[in-house]
């Protein structure tokens, strides 16, 4: 059986791993996959894996040691035995090398990088290396909208170095109908390499119902979350406060995720609230989350890619809050496109105020949720594109 190296380096929130192992699930059939976390160990996230098959159809998870990042992006946070950023990925660095030589893939997929993820080209650069001495064919995935930068020609210029010389394939995780690439990377055609939109990755299902059962959904049923949980907590203390004004309101409990990555102290005093609240339920993460979204009435949420296909696929109404630490302007671009479409309501800050929110929320539950078609095949379409890659290349 063939074999792919995945590199996936999440630092604030879990989008990047949720996607990255969703489109490993639709590898699985035709390679034996290892899988390299570089960033925190998430436990009980469930890992695909192909129910009773051979023993090649299976994901090697490597936890390399994590790296990760404060809310603001101020810094790298390196793991307890380290000194510096530079030893950590020296460190990395080696282990990536000695991986890639014991593995031996036919198949090296590189998520984000170059187009984001830079400060890790010290352990990238040597692995692609590697890759290009053995003749490994490298994949670039990519979501649909890449973080702009201050100087961007200069940032651009990079990139196309970066992929003509080391990359094979570059796989865009969107559809361009909705939202071409070209929207935050201007220079798509100066790439050498075959560029392919893949349509979206969206999570089709969740972990086993006979290993994980399935909670029970109450209803209505308002569904609040804000991914890994490094940042978005205004979001929930807002949603907590305005239970209050809820309860009389109108029927229904408030379910909420405040991620696996919410500090301590934020975690416990939503808890403490919830002690005080009769329709609202906080918990730290759940592998159901899909499951919830499906039976949910309403969706309050960031703007992330993962959470987004989450609300296509489902048709529920949503109010979307977008990130924009670090001048970051992915998730304002998709959530304000999405709401010209009339598909998501759009969370302003202002709007962060317990009385004034509370009214948002009923006034979304009246409005109908619009439906309009995306391509969402991007779990099928990359694993087909993969695949004719390494077929090529064993006919030639």
């Amino acid at each position: 059986m063939k074999r792919l190296m995945f590199y996936c380096q999440h630092i604030l929130g879990i989008g990047h791993l949720v996607r990255s192992l969703e489109i490993v699930r639709g590898l699985l059939q035709d390679f034996e996959i290892f899988f390299i976390n570089g960033g925190e160990v998430i436990d009980g996230f469930p890992v695909p894996r192909v129910p009773h098959g051979p023993e090649g159809h299976q994901v090697h998870l490597i936890n390399i040691p994590a790296i990760k990042t404060d809310s603001e992006f101020r810094e790298l946070q390196i793991p307890d035995g380290f000194q510096t950023v530079e030893q950590v990925l020296a460190h990395r660095r080696d282990l990536l090398l000695s991986i890639f030589e014991q593995v031996q893939p036919n198949v090296l997929m590189i998520e984000l990088f170059p187009f984001g993820r830079r400060r890790f080209s010290a352990e990238l650069i040597p692995l692609l290396e590697q890759a290009k001495a053995a003749d490994t064919k490298v994949v670039c995935s990519l979501r649909d909208i890449v973080v702009t930068k201050q100087d961007r020609a200069r940032h651009e210029e990079k990139i196309c170095r970066l992929m003509n010389q080391y990359f094979d394939l570059l796989l865009i995780h969107g559809d361009p109908q909705f939202m071409p690439l070209e929207v935050s990377f201007s220079r798509v055609q100066d790439l050498n390499c075959p560029v392919h939109y893949t349509g979206y990755v969206a999570q089709m299902n969740g972990p086993d119902p006979a290993e994980v059962p399935i909670p029970s959904v109450p209803q209505p049923l308002i569904l609040t979350s804000v991914g890994g949980g490094r940042f978005g907590h205004e979001l929930l203390h807002c949603v907590a406060q305005a239970s209050k004004f809820l309860d009389d309101q109108i029927p229904h409990q408030i379910q909420m995720f405040t991620g696996p990555f919410c500090p301590d102290d934020v975690y416990a005093s939503l808890r403490d609230m919830a002690l005080q609240r009769r329709n609202l339920t906080v918990e730290r993460f759940t592998p159901h989350l899909l499951h919830y979204m499906r039976q949910a009435d309403l969706s309050i949420s960031m703007a992330g890619y993962n959470t987004t296909m989450n609300v296509l696929t489902t048709g529920v109404r949503s109010m979307l809050l977008p990130f924009q630490g670090n001048d970051d302007q992915e998730q304002r671009l998709r959530s304000e496109r999405l709401a010209e479409l009339g598909i998501v309501q759009v969370i302003q800050r202002q709007d962060l105020q317990p009385e004034r929110f509370a009214q948002k929320v009923i006034a979304s539950l009246q409005q109908a949720p619009a439906s309009i078609r995306f391509d969402m095949q991007g779990v099928e379409k990359t694993a087909q594109l993969v695949r004719s890659m390494v077929r090529e290349v064993a006919v030639v």
